[in-house]
């Protein structure tokens, strides 16, 4: 389930907005303030950002520059979604780095479909950018010395980086339950006991 965080100090807006997006599945947080979201993106990183321009203090601008300032936040999206509906408003967003600008009064089926089209944008630029590292390593005198199939090197290196089995399963569009069993495998062939084991193995060597 996609999490998103709305930054908006509009709470009938928030409390409507949390509503239809639940019904679509997302789960929805939502804080009244720049410095509120800042605190809760520390604490709980959510999948995407919804988030009005004009607020008390920091704004939405303000808060994409600072998510950009961050290497750990750099990349979640952000959608801005405001009254600000001039094109010199709208192409400073977009300079800023925000992935779409919504201007209110809005369609909310618009902003769902706008919400599937970055999500499926970052899931497809990330799965490419994977794929393009796996390939870094397809040839590994490493790899090759435990005779893993392409499928095994495709997944250790996704579990070197940290993914879970559900997101690796996501990421190469397979089964969790395939992943699981290429996980053990990958085990078994390296003689490891664990996810942990198996990743300090490989580091000590890359």
């Amino acid at each position: 389930m996609k999490k998103i965080l709305l930054v908006d100090d509009d709470q009938n807006l928030c409390a409507l907005l949390s509503s239809y997006l639940v019904s679509f599945n997302f789960s929805v947080n939502s804080v009244n303030s720049v410095r509120n979201a800042l605190v809760y993106i520390r604490q709980d990183c959510p999948d995407l950002v919804i988030s009005d321009i004009m607020m008390q203090g920091l704004n939405g601008y303000d808060l994409v520059k600072l998510l950009k300032l961050n290497t750990l936040y750099v990349n979640i999206p952000v959608i801005f979604l405001t009254a600000k509906g001039m094109t010199t408003d709208r192409i400073l967003g977009y300079n800023l780095g925000c992935h779409a600008y919504l201007i209110k009064p809005f369609d909310l089926k618009e902003l769902i479909a706008i919400i599937d089209n970055v999500l499926n944008q970052i899931h497809l630029l990330r799965k490419s950018a994977l794929v393009n590292y796996c390939k870094l390593f397809i040839d590994s005198k490493l790899f090759n010395l435990f005779d893993l199939t392409q499928g095994e090197k495709n997944v250790l290196i996704l579990v070197i980086h940290g993914y879970m089995n559900k997101e690796i399963a996501m990421s190469l569009d397979v089964s969790q339950r395939n992943i699981e069993k290429y996980v053990s495998r990958l085990l078994n062939k390296t003689n490891t006991r664990n996810r942990v084991e198996l990743i300090k193995l490989f580091l000590a060597y890359i």
